[in-house]
């Protein structure tokens, strides 16, 4: 999500800092802007749309002279898409600007407190908040003043930021959002990928977590949050500026499969405040919430799946009435709409055709919406009745990864909530939830270790025909997820069936040697899936199970299982999506084929 360049030298920064941001275009963005300081001020220009108005605007870099200056690529978050509401941000008095990457939680309460003080705000987004803050904190120290700041920002950041007093000077840190330091022969960069600096050195430094870096022409000095310097040794990078793009990986695909616990962390963390749910964009009282009587869930492709799952948490714990619907066909069904409805659409860009249209049929019928988006100011965050954010970045590969498990947490957090609200959970019941939710990003961490392992097993199917998923409950949901990420990137025909329908038709499918993947996540219905496994087994199939540790007495049906994490059973998809997401990609690594570009696919669907 967005990206940072900033440089300092001998060198005129304008035109380095656009053919950065040029090399981060990649990460998605909606705007840019640059700051440079001229010798007597900080000079700003900042557009919406492609880097390309911005070069324009500024011929170059030409108008914009100075050897010193931040830019920024923006995805919007909070505040859509506007020449004001991109970055960078000024103080009150143009005297400190900012650059920032991520999410600041806390920015409503901080904005308050500031305009008490009587500072006033220009934009709608929380980075404006930290241009102010530091301007409250400063006091001729720089470092003392973004040390202060740190201490009472909650979220995640990456930052850099210009003083006017300093103009030899560039400050930046980080929180979470990745941010790299450049050491060159003509100057020094930081960035929030190596592409961006590439051209540049290949000497940089990686910054941790609340470490300060101040840069000068000829010098870097990195401070921990104590305001004690740090040494640090810097690392030779040998990637080539293909791979580097994709910060070392072969593919967007697999980037963002990595990128999964911390989107997951992203999206879940801001709305879990003092040992509960807060929804703030949510717009539903309680006794609304109370009030709710039936809720359809529409959407398309994965996020249809991540439906089919919230149907058995939203059924299972707020005892709410759900029915899943693709939105090519909710419309034309005619959707009977009872008294206290509620419609929630989901899409990944927000711009789903089929899914906009369903949203626009159910708002004539004088029907609530809450749309669950991750693009801000896309069509579907606009026209909803209300919005809930999915804070996945952008997302590149066509086969959604990140984002449909963002949308699974945004999910979760609804039925909980609404749950806890209607009175169907107790207190003791919500504690264990939140904890099993806090567990997620790192339990997919773990998951991801065992990629080789499944990248061996993937490399046994790559001439293979037919693949059939089965699952019961949740279980079911999974497989359909998992048959699909495998037939859109591989060509390899792939179904997933509810495992009790086996005997009504699909069996007499499994020949010797078919694959089949079986999910065996649900505690109740463990002994009835151990069944199913025998069923296609006994007809020559190769069963792969996925199952949750210590359930080893899958291992005597199955011939290949990977092991799960253990979580609460409605929370089971989050963690058993990894190894299908992990399994499908190898297949088509294996094949040869454009992981990224599936032949006939197109990343969003704006079409009927």
């Amino acid at each position: 999500m967005c990206g940072i360049v900033g440089y300092i030298g001998g060198q005129q920064a304008a035109p380095i800092l656009l053919d950065g941001l040029s090399k981060l275009e990649y990460r998605g963005y909606d705007s840019a802007g640059i700051a440079v300081y001229n010798g007597e001020k900080i000079q700003m220009v900042k557009s919406t749309g492609k880097l390309k108005a911005l070069e324009e605007l500024t011929q170059g870099g030409a108008v914009l002279p100075g050897f010193s200056g931040i830019g920024h690529t923006r995805w919007a978050t909070h505040g859509s898409p506007t020449d004001v509401n991109a970055h960078p941000h000024f103080n009150k008095d143009c005297s400190i600007t900012v650059v920032h990457n991520g999410i600041i939680e806390n920015y409503l309460k901080l904005r308050k407190k500031l305009e008490g003080k009587g500072y006033q705000f220009v934009s709608e987004t929380d980075t404006e908040v930290l241009a102010h803050l530091l301007d409250y904190y400063y006091n001729g120290n720089p470092l003392e003043a973004i040390v202060k700041v740190l201490y009472r920002v909650e979220g995640s950041y990456a930052l850099g930021i210009l003083f006017k007093d300093f103009p030899e000077e560039i400050y930046a840190v980080r929180k979470d959002s990745p941010l790299i330091v450049g050491q060159g022969k003509e100057g020094n960069f930081i960035a929030s990928d190596v592409p961006a600096i590439l051209k540049y050195t290949r000497d940089v430094y990686f910054i941790e977590n609340q470490e300060i870096v101040k840069l000068t022409r000829d010098s870097l000095n990195f401070y921990n949050i104590d305001e004690e310097e740090v040494q640090k040794e810097s690392t030779r990078i040998e990637w080539d500026m293909s791979a580097a793009e994709k910060a070392g990986y072969e593919f967007f695909m697999l980037k963002e499969i990595y990128e999964q616990p911390k989107a997951v962390a992203d999206t879940l963390y801001p709305r879990l405040k003092d040992d509960g749910i807060v929804i703030e964009e949510l717009g539903m009282t309680e006794e609304e919430i109370r009030n709710i009587g039936k809720i359809y869930i529409v959407a398309c492709g994965s996020a249809y799946h991540t439906g089919v799952t919230a149907k058995y948490v939203f059924e299972g714990l707020a005892r709410i009435p759900v029915e899943v619907d693709l939105a090519s066909e909710f419309r034309y069904r005619d959707p009977i709409f009872q008294p206290n409805t509620l419609v929630i659409v989901v899409s990944q860009s927000g711009e789903t055709a089929d899914t906009l249209a369903a949203l626009r049929e159910a708002k004539s019928r004088g029907v609530r919406t809450l749309g669950i988006v991750n693009v801000v100011g896309s069509s579907i965050a606009r026209e909803a009745d209300n919005v809930m954010y999915t804070w996945a970045g952008p997302e590149i590969a066509v086969a959604t990864t990140k984002a449909y498990s963002t949308q699974l947490i945004a999910e979760y957090l609804l039925a909980i909530y609404f749950a806890k609200v209607r009175n169907e959970i107790d207190s003791r019941q919500f504690e264990d939830m939140l904890h099993d939710l806090k567990k997620l990003p790192d339990q997919i961490e773990f998951l991801l270790g065992g990629k080789e392992k499944l990248q061996h097993f993937a490399n046994r199917y790559l001439a293979t025909e037919h693949v059939f998923f089965i699952g019961r409950g949740i279980d079911y949901a999974i497989s359909m997820e998992g048959s699909l990420k495998l037939k859109e990137i591989s060509y390899i025909h792939s179904e997933a069936y509810a495992a009790g329908e086996l005997k009504h038709g699909t069996i007499s499918l499994i020949e010797e040697n078919t694959l089949v993947v079986a999910l065996v996540t649900q505690k109740d219905l463990y002994k009835k899936m151990l069944s199913n496994i025998q069923e296609v087994r006994t007809r020559g199939a190769f069963v792969m199970a996925v199952a949750t540790a210590g359930n080893t007495e899958v291992e005597k049906s199955a011939d290949y299982v990977v092991y799960l994490p253990e979580t609460n059973p409605y929370f089971a998809n989050s963690l058993a999506v990894i190894p299908l997401q992990i399994f499908g990609y190898y297949v088509s690594l294996g094949k040869g084929l454009d992981v990224d570009k599936p032949r006939n696919l197109a990343k969003s669907v704006t079409v009927e």
